[in-house]
């Protein structure tokens, strides 16, 4: 309050509308950003991708489509890791003709008593030809659902 005049301080008043509109920008932006960008599902990288992303919504039977026929068809299952908040990046890509090699970086955040923490590990899929199709030959082993494809 302006004391000479019994008015709200116009200062005061122009920070908290300029704090509450960061706020809504911030939460609009959170809200509305869209996950990773698709990769061709016809390339390995894509075939990560997609193996990753049934794994981590816990949809088995999509991820399996993605494995080597041998594993697939006699999947001794096994639990994935944690992956309750965990992001995946690609950091590379080695194709070859009949095989092809992606790593990525695996981060799991959780929460802590002095706030969130980060882990970070590297990893990589080892993927292989069946016909024309990229599938899966190892993974690492937070995305492991069957035993048979663990490295």
């Amino acid at each position: 309050m302006d004391p000479a005049s019994g008015r709200p301080d116009r200062s005061l008043l122009v920070a908290i509308i300029a704090v509450a509109a960061l706020v809504a920008v911030a939460l609009i932006v959170v809200l509305t950003r869209s996950g990773a960008a698709p990769i061709d599902e016809a390339s390995p990288a894509g075939v990560v991708q997609r193996y990753t992303e049934a794994v981590i919504a816990g949809d088995e039977q999509a991820a399996r489509a993605y494995l080597v026929e041998d594993v697939r068809n006699d999947c001794d299952r096994i639990e994935a890791g944690m992956l309750e908040d965990v992001r995946v990046t690609l950091t590379s890509t080695t194709e070859r003709e009949d095989s092809a090699d992606i790593d990525v970086s695996i981060v799991t955040t959780s929460g802590g008593l002095l706030g969130p923490s980060e882990y970070r590990e590297d990893a990589s899929f080892d993927l292989v030809r069946e016909g024309s199709d990229w599938v899966i030959e190892t993974t690492p082993w937070q995305f492991t659902i069957c035993a048979q494809a663990s490295p």
